[in-house]
Formats: structure tokens, sequence, C-alpha cells
């Protein structure tokens, strides 16, 4: 295997300028780069990115912390698939790798720290965080640790953290106001799960549009899902079983729309004509349902990008941004109202 040294030789240039050449090509005249590359590639030179490691104290590797438990849903949620898309592409121009580290499980020892450990093992220059909603110390101790660290749509505090999100609330706004301009006011809610900041966020902006407009609530309107097909179905059923059944739904996740339009089809009604439908994330699959579905669209390639942004600029020595990242939403309208 070709050595440092000897692609120097090769070179006719010290063992310094083709470090430079490895490592800031742009202080290194273009002859003398092009020549060193073009060597390397003919050796099939490699670097020891261990050695690398050592000796710059950078790993190139950024960590990411995700619910990948195989008895959670999380993982194969169709948002969260483009955000990790949009967020590797952007760490990758920039030379930068994902890690994924595993989740511990409850019969972990110190299962807060375990982490942090793996942080320092690996040495990694960053953290993602994309939380199921369950606010797992583990991912908040990562958070108040040193490393930089950027979360997506959990609210941490942290030396060097910030998170991104959307504009939760003003997209529910948008869907109920929607609604309301369709003429409907029986207007119920599939919400999110509380327990997370979006599912708070969306029935707080659409309980704020309704009342801005005088219409009333029942508390039977309201009814919780958790962001996935089966849990929209069950809802949609328990919705149009009421005595006084809405005439509009506004789901706060396009996989839970969906399973209402399953449900609605399934009980003999035809969505908009007895009942509209609005869901929020707008993934591929809303607008390939029949009816299309109208829904709150999200940035999701957005997401990656700007999480990978927050944390390039961290790493670059940047303070963590005082405020979150919150991204626009904007509605699609479609076939369902």
């Amino acid at each position: 295997m070709t050595t440092i040294r000897e692609l120097a030789r090769r070179s006719g240039v010290s063992v310094a300028t083709v470090s430079r050449v490895l490592n800031t090509p742009e202080v290194v005249s273009p002859d003398t780069r092009e020549r060193v590359l073009r060597i390397a590639a003919e050796t099939g030179y490699m670097r020891n990115e261990s050695a690398r490691t050592l000796a710059t104290k950078k790993s190139n590797l950024i960590g990411l912390v995700w619910d990948t438990d195989h008895r959670q849903p999380g993982w194969r949620h169709p948002f969260f698939q483009e955000i990790l898309v949009a967020l590797k592409s952007a760490l990758s121009s920039h030379g930068l790798h994902l890690l994924m580290l595993a989740n511990p499980s409850d019969a972990d020892d110190g299962m807060r720290d375990q982490h942090i450990r793996a942080v320092r093992r690996h040495n990694l220059d960053g953290v993602v965080l994309i939380d199921n909603g369950s606010h797992d110390p583990a991912l908040l101790a990562l958070a108040e640790d040193a490393v930089p660290c950027v979360s997506i749509d959990l609210a941490v505090a942290g030396p060097g953290t910030t998170y991104v999100t959307s504009d939760n609330e003003g997209g529910a706004r948008a869907a109920a106001r929607h609604l309301i301009e369709r003429g409907h006011r029986r207007i119920a809610t599939i919400a999110g799960p509380q327990r997370t900041a979006p599912g708070q966020q969306r029935l707080t902006g659409f309980r704020a549009e309704l009342d801005a407009n005088g219409i009333a609530l029942p508390e039977e309107y309201v009814v919780g899902g958790d962001f996935y097909f089966d849990s929209g179905f069950t809802c949609m059923q328990r919705l149009l079983a009421l005595p006084d059944p809405p005439t509009a739904v506004f789901a706060a996740g396009d996989a839970m729309a969906v399973g209402a339009l399953r449900a609605a089809a399934a009980g003999g009604l035809r969505i908009p004509e007895d009942v509209a439908l609005v869901g929020f994330d707008d993934i591929d699959l809303a607008a390939l349902v029949q009816p299309a579905l109208t829904t709150v669209a999200q940035d999701k390639p957005g997401f990656g990008t700007a999480a990978a942004d927050a944390l390039l600029a961290m790493l670059a020595g940047d303070p963590a941004p005082a405020a979150p990242i919150i991204l626009p939403t904007h509605l699609v309208v479609r076939g369902t109202t």
C-alpha cells in the first residue's frame, strides 16, 4: 500500500506539501495539486482516516440518533425519509458522513449516558436528533453535552444546540380557515399525539382559528391519533358514528388523513361531498390517493438542509442560533375539499 511518504517521493514534493494537497488544497498551486492527485490515483493511495482523525481531532462524522427500534414505526414514516435524504446530501457535499447511533434499550444500564459515550468513542463532530415523541432522556442528555447538536421537531436546550421545526400553528390555522371558507361549521380534528410538539402546536392552531371565527369545537370533535394510517381510520370511524357527525375533518398528519379517507369510503360516504378532509405534511401519497388530498405542505427537504446548515455553522465556530429555525408551510388544495 502506498504511503504518504512514497506519494511525496513520486510527486517530487515534501510530505508536508502532500498533506496540504489532501487537507487544504486551496493553499497549493494548481500544478502541484494536480500532479499529486494524479499520482495518488495512479498508485491507489488511500488516506488513513483513523490517523487523520487523531491528528486533526476531527472525524468528519455526524451522529444520527433516531428511533430505530423495530417495534416503533417512526423510521418508516415517509416524512422522515425525505428529511434524511436531504440531510445526508447536504452533509456529504461538505465531506461529512452520517453515523447511525443505536438507541439504548430500556434494560440498558446507564441509558442516559450511552449516546454520550458513543459520541466520544467515535470522536463525532456533531449530532442530529430525530425523536419519536418520547423525549428520551438519552436524547436530552446529548443536547446538554458540549457537542454541536441539531434536532428535528424536538425542542432542546444546551450550549451548542438548536432545532428545526415547521410553522405548525400557522399551517393548522390555514387548514381550518380553508374549511371555514368552504362553508363548514361542524369541523372536527384527528389530532397528533400531544406528547409531541407538532401534535400540540397543530391542535393549538386549529382551535385558535375556529375560535377566531366564532365556531364551537365540541369535545367529541377532538380525537387523538398517532400520525399513522391505522389511527386515522379508527378516529374517522368514531367521528362519523357521532349523532351529529362533522362535515369536515382536519387530520394533523397525511398518513392519518389517508386512513380517514379510507374509513369514509368504507362507510359509503363521498369526499368532499359528504365530508371534506385536510391533512398535514404533503407526503407523496397525498397526491396519489383518490380523491387527491388537500393538505398543508411542509418543506421536507428544507428540514434536512436547514439542520445541516446550522450544524456546519456551529462546526465553523458560530454560536448556536438563539431561536429555533422555523420553516414556512403552505396549503395545497386538491380534491378532498
